[in-house]
């Protein structure tokens, strides 16, 4: 190698090394950048999550209060009270607007960005699994009136039996702690465990419920299944008659429903039928920008006191 050829071959030499240098730097620097803006997203994430989760419990405790001022209003509950309008998909500024002090800050800034909406359902408009055992013991008339239900609904009749069997089955195991029982549900998706299809289920979700205690059917929010189903002897299209006609005047005791019902009247039981409810279930549903969140919560109203008994939350679909 010739003297002159040194230095440009060190020069090349040089010019790669400053190449690799300031490619490893880029890839370092490329790879901290991604590392901040994966911390940040996940931050700004969490933040919406626990903003959501926030904004929810405000409207669950706005939605317990209108079941409270209900029960001051009336002794009766009906689908034309204000507790069973559904509230639309509405921005969270909307209902601020009106109050006082609202101006431009950051949480007004924010509730821009907030859309809620939910809804109230009387969960005693429908027929309580946990009515079928009364003190251990097959209730009779409930049976007869799941049967008629699972009969207008075109459900198999042998999950019926599995789901009778199961509880009685369940029932045991939490006196006697059977190993080999199935688990007492507390949810209506639970009663899967019990042999109850997701093709059932799905049916049965509009008419059926779990209540951790005996209940009474409201026939001022019962479905025409339902009433159709509790009531021994009624047909279906008297029960449609019904529901048309408590929707222009809603039945404020038992006594104006042994009235529409004319004949078959004799068939109402205070111990079974009702037109007040105490268990309702709350769903809210939040979007704040790419999060969307929903809670469902079951409460029980004595009064003017509306104590929670359960609470779901996820994404749309993952609740039951």
């Amino acid at each position: 190698m010739t003297p002159a050829s040194r230095p440009s071959k060190e020069r090349g030499m040089a010019l790669l090394s400053a190449m690799l240098t300031v490619a490893l730097v880029t890839f370092l620097a490329a790879g901290a950048f991604w590392q901040q803006w994966r911390t940040y997203e996940v931050e700004a994430a969490e933040r919406q999550r626990q903003q959501a989760a926030w904004l929810l419990n405000g409207a669950m405790d706005w939605a317990r209060l209108v079941l409270r001022e209900d029960s001051k209003s009336s002794n009766y509950d009906h689908l034309g009270e204000p507790w069973a309008l559904p509230l639309q998909e509405a921005r969270l500024a909307s209902f601020l607007s009106s109050q006082p002090g609202f101006a431009s800050s950051a949480e007004d800034a924010l509730a821009l960005q907030v859309f809620l909406s939910g809804r109230i359902v009387d969960l005693q408009g429908r027929l309580n699994v946990a009515n079928l055992l009364n003190n251990d013991q097959l209730s009779q008339a409930d049976l007869t009136a799941f049967a008629k239900l699972w009969e207008v609904l075109g459900l198999p009749s042998g999950q019926l039996t599995s789901l009778v069997g199961g509880l009685r089955q369940s029932r045991a195991t939490a006196k006697q702690a059977l190993t080999s029982a199935p688990l007492p549900p507390q949810r209506l998706s639970q009663l899967a465990w019990l042999g109850v299809s997701a093709a059932t289920l799905a049916k049965l979700q509009d008419h059926v419920v779990w209540l951790p205690e005996r209940t009474t059917i409201n026939l001022n929010t019962a479905s025409a299944e339902v009433i159709y189903a509790s009531l021994p002897g009624l047909d279906l299209a008297l029960a449609q008659r019904l529901v048309r006609a408590r929707a222009n005047q809603p039945w404020r005791n038992l006594e104006e429903v042994r009235q529409a019902l004319g004949g078959q009247g004799s068939s109402l039981q205070e111990d079974r039928h009702s037109v007040a409810s105490r268990f309702f279930e709350i769903t809210g549903q939040i979007r704040l920008d790419s999060s969307l969140l929903v809670e469902k919560t079951t409460v029980q109203r004595e009064g003017v006191d509306v104590r929670l008994l359960w609470r779901e939350r996820g994404v749309p679909g993952s609740l039951q």
